[in-house]
């Protein structure tokens, strides 16, 4: 990633662990709505649709993870999402996965790339 395109998402710090945050993306197609999920020092994004559906998954704002913090979460089926593969592991969507996005971690901020979305 060069540094002309890199897109500061958040500080490190701004998200919890385990914790989870959405976010609205700029795209050709129009803007795209994203979430991180923090486990560790690791963060894994997806993009905020289920494959069941195509619906959100959040429950309320910035609401990705079961209540227990094990699992991603789509707050319509209750389907549950592994946190490092975005793999469906309990659902209707059983054996699909969430679309990943690519993040990565640099001077304890998240940056995202836009060219990704080409």
């Amino acid at each position: 990633m060069s540094e002309s395109t890199k897109e500061v998402l958040c500080s490190l710090d701004d998200l919890e662990e385990p914790g989870s945050l959405g976010f609205y993306l700029p795209s050709d197609q129009g803007p795209r709505e994203i979430f991180l999920v923090r486990k560790g020092d690791l963060v894994f994004a997806y993009q905020n649709h289920c494959p069941h559906t195509g619906i959100n998954l959040e429950w309320q704002a910035d609401q990705f993870l079961d209540p227990g913090g094990s699992f991603i979460q789509c707050a319509t089926h209750g389907a549950l999402f592994r946190i490092e593969d975005g793999y469906c592991l309990r659902g209707p969507c059983a054996g699909e996965s969430l679309q990943p996005v690519c993040v990565d971690i640099e001077k304890n901020e998240v940056v995202f790339c836009p060219e990704a979305w080409e």
